[in-house]
């Protein structure tokens, strides 16, 4: 990592373990994210049985996962990936899905173990931005100036509203020049320095830490 990712990465993760729902998103993204690659809602006896915990304590998580969505009956509709369409097209094996930010497309791949083709407009000029994502690489970037938007806030609570909602792919960083002035603190990295930032993410919060070796 460059000390600029270094530093972000930090500062996310600050961010995620004040939150109070840490345990849970190190315990059930994982496996909620794999169940939502089939393009349907997901039952909390489904998340139970993939991640290993009994159905009461996953309808007694679920409420407290940053800006989780549900739908009226209950189910599990969006956790990052999401049934709801979104600037940011998530494509696994001929699916289609969706996800909340830029950044998430740069995450998840690692986590579902499966390659996704990404498209998404630049938020300035509108110009799609596509790439393939698979779990230990980025590539195929058109344009390949393009950058994402990164901020880092004090409190992921609502995650969607103080993180995802403000991090974008732009066509190049001229094109996110408006916005960083509009956004002071905020920075842009290329694409394969937020693939970088996202895959200490995924190790760090998004995941179950196995058992020490030896």
């Amino acid at each position: 990592m460059t000390s600029q990712v270094e530093q972000l990465s930090a500062r996310l993760d600050a961010a995620f373990e004040a939150t109070g729902s840490a345990a849970d998103l190190r315990t059930l993204t994982q496996p909620l994210l794999k169940l939502l690659t089939a393009g349907q809602p997901v039952t909390a006896e489904q998340l139970a049985v993939a991640a290993g915990r009994s159905a009461k304590q996953i309808h007694a998580a679920l409420p407290s996962m940053p800006s989780i969505e549900l739908d009226e009956q209950g189910r599990v509709i969006g956790m990052g990936i999401t049934l709801n369409p979104t600037p940011h097209r998530f494509e696994v094996d001929g699916t289609s899905l969706y996800t909340w930010c830029a950044l998430d497309t740069l995450i998840f791949p690692a986590l579902i173990v499966r390659t996704a083709h990404v498209t998404s407009p630049c938020h300035s000029t509108g110009e799609p931005v596509r790439l393939t994502v698979s779990p230990d690489r980025v590539c195929d970037v058109t344009p390949s100036t393009a950058v994402v938007s990164i901020v880092t806030p004090d409190d992921m609570s609502s995650v969607r509203a103080s993180f995802c909602n403000e991090v974008h792919f732009f066509a190049s960083a001229d094109a996110a020049e408006p916005w960083l002035t509009e956004h002071p603190g905020a920075a842009v990295l290329p694409v394969a320095d937020a693939f970088a930032l996202g895959q200490g993410m995924a190790a760090k919060q998004f995941t179950t830490p196995g058992p020490a070796c030896c």
